[in-house]
């Protein structure tokens, strides 16, 4: 792509648009005479759960009835007609990355698919142009290193769609029983902490799942992420497939955890399994092969590979891998594998010196994980002009901007949008769902009061240590609060004859090193008394606590009564 008579922008464009075509390529395998999908992994699972005598549940009925893959057209008629789906066609539509999100709002949401959180200056510029005349004029960063178009109309959603995979984002399998998002550090190759760049692997595994059928017959979403041993967390541990760096024998290579899924209070159990980077994709894909024939058809509260895992036990789960791969595991006593440091907790703000000489990555705060259209065409500008070009959204709602050698010229760019690489310790680490504005499930406005909660704490309050306060609006636990340190859940509250939104609060939870699913200390608290609750146990924290003693130690040496306590006075 690169040689005289191109510019770098069209260098980028020409990079963007055959990852688009390649990302097209064979995705789809052709139909049946009749026009159904051909025999398949997904097919072979319906008919043994069939013979068992079990029901399959309406969703793979769907499935059955007609692949949603090869659905497509459905989509662009209703686009034509202007219209948004019913329930189980929306369902289907998810395949395709288009959520209708009534009646929280009357329009699509679309995911995309940004593998390991890498976008290009011409990427962004684009999806900042679909946003702003396809949708609301403003993207949501997710945690999964991902953003989501919001505000879509009926009409536009099939154009979104289209125009998303001419520029190599094509968003086929964000929703719905497929697997998400890839995620993986987002200082990958620039890292000086890194033991292993996880670029190859993800782009590898990204590819690989885009352009096989059958991985797209699974029972229930999947997740993945790979921790190549960087500065900043990637929560590989919430995974279905958790891979983290180790070194054994002098060997780099990835321990498997498998069954993470922080909604139903589970975080991915580590094995004596470690495999070299070149072998994960051959690993990945047999792991999700035995989820899609064994998973659970006819429940679809334990239809997630958790739910296999608990039944069947980790051990004949991962025999059925090697069974499938023809070859035995590489196992390992768990001893004699090393591990990375444990990340820098607030490496993913601020300004930080790569592995390169003279260049740095800036971590961007992101106010509530929104963007408009402007300012990400302004952060696109400055990293093109101060970096290489890209973007790395983070798991932890903020992005990066790497290779920068001018950090002046960059923070100066940066201010001139409304944005900063400066939080105080409660600021970087909010993280918020959706939350009711913009989601059917949720039971409370989670950006706006996690804003709220925020702005209150720091007028009263100076941490020393970082502190983590997720907010996640039902159980979905889009925002992982199980594993913050104060972790808020949205719950209706009863008060006389009014019910108003308000948060069970989690108290204690934490990751990587310091995995642990927070403990529920006090449910139903309305809104507007969470803040000075939290003030409460943060003071206590502060007076009360050891040399270096974080929140979540703190919390550990405290039973439920104490802390409940503490949230008084």
């Amino acid at each position: 792509m690169e040689g005289p008579g191109f510019s770098p922008e069209q260098q980028n464009y020409l990079k963007g648009f055959m990852a688009g075509v390649e990302a097209r390529r064979g995705a789809l395998a052709p139909a049946g005479g009749d026009g159904t999908a051909p025999a398949d992994a997904l097919r072979a699972a319906q008919d043994a759960t069939i013979a068992r005598g079990g029901k399959l549940v309406p969703q793979e009925e769907a499935k059955r009835e007609k692949h949603p893959l090869d659905r497509w057209s459905e989509i662009a008629a209703r686009a034509e007609a202007g219209q948004f789906p019913k329930p189980i066609d929306d369902f289907i539509g998810r395949f395709h990355g288009l959520f209708f999100v009534g009646p929280a709002q009357d329009a699509f949401m679309c995911r995309l698919r940004i593998p390991g959180g890498i976008l290009t200056a011409h990427q962004a510029r684009e999806v900042a142009a679909i946003a702003e005349e396809c949708g609301g004029g403003y993207l949501d960063i997710t945690t999964r290193a991902n953003l989501q178009i919001r505000m879509i109309p009926a009409a536009r959603g099939a154009e979104v769609v289209m125009r998303l995979g001419e520029i190599g984002l094509l968003p086929r399998g964000t929703g719905a029983d497929n697997i998400r998002n890839i995620t993986a550090s987002p200082t990958m190759g620039i890292d000086p902490r890194e033991w292993v760049d996880t670029r190859p692997v993800v782009r590898a595994l990204h590819h690989h799942i885009l352009n096989t059928r059958d991985l797209f017959g699974l029972p229930r979403k999947f997740n993945i992420s790979l921790d190549g041993g960087g500065s900043v967390a990637v929560l590989e541990e919430t995974n279905d497939i958790a891979l983290s760096v180790v070194r054994v024998n002098g060997e780099h290579r990835f321990r498997l955890g498998l069954g993470g899924i922080t909604g139903h209070q589970d975080l991915a159990t580590p094995s004596d399994v470690a495999v070299l980077p070149a072998e994960i994709v051959k690993l990945c894909d047999a792991i999700l092969r035995v989820f899609i024939a064994h998973g659970d058809r006819t429940d679809r509260k334990k239809a997630r590979l958790k739910y296999l895992l608990d039944a069947w036990g980790h051990v004949r789960f991962l025999a059925e891998v090697e069974t499938l791969l023809g070859a035995p595991l590489p196992r390992f006593e768990v001893a004699a594998m090393e591990r990375p440091a444990a990340p820098d907790r607030l490496a993913h703000i601020g300004v930080h010196a790569q592995r390169q000489e003279g260049r740095h990555w800036l971590g961007v705060v992101v106010p509530a994980a929104r963007l408009s259209s402007d300012q990400l065409r302004g952060l696109a500008e400055v990293a093109q002009r101060c970096g290489n070009g890209e973007l790395r959204l983070t798991v932890w709602q903020n992005l990066l901007i790497p290779h920068v050698a001018d950090v002046a010229a960059a923070e100066a760019g940066l201010a001139a949008l409304g944005l900063s690489t400066e939080a105080n310790a409660i600021r970087a680490g909010l993280v918020a769902c959706t939350g009711s504005a913009g989601c059917k499930f949720a039971a409370a406005d989670t950006k706006r009061n996690g804003l709220d909660i925020a702005r209150f704490l720091e007028e009263r309050i100076t941490l020393d240590a970082p502190l983590n306060i997720h907010l996640t609006g039902c159980h979905h636990s889009c925002a992982q609060h199980f594993i913050a340190d104060i972790g808020l859940l949205g719950a209706k509250v009863e008060q006389g004859e009014d019910v108003l939104p308000g948060y069970d609060i989690h108290l204690g939870g934490g990751s990587g090193d310091a995995a642990r699913i927070g403990r529920l200390i006090r449910p139903k608290v309305a809104e507007a008394a969470v803040a000075p609750l939290l003030l409460n146990i943060l003071l206590h924290w502060q007076a009360e606590r050891s040399s270096g003693e974080s929140f979540q130690d703190f919390c550990a040496r405290h039973d439920d009564a104490e802390l409940n306590g503490m949230l008084e006075a």
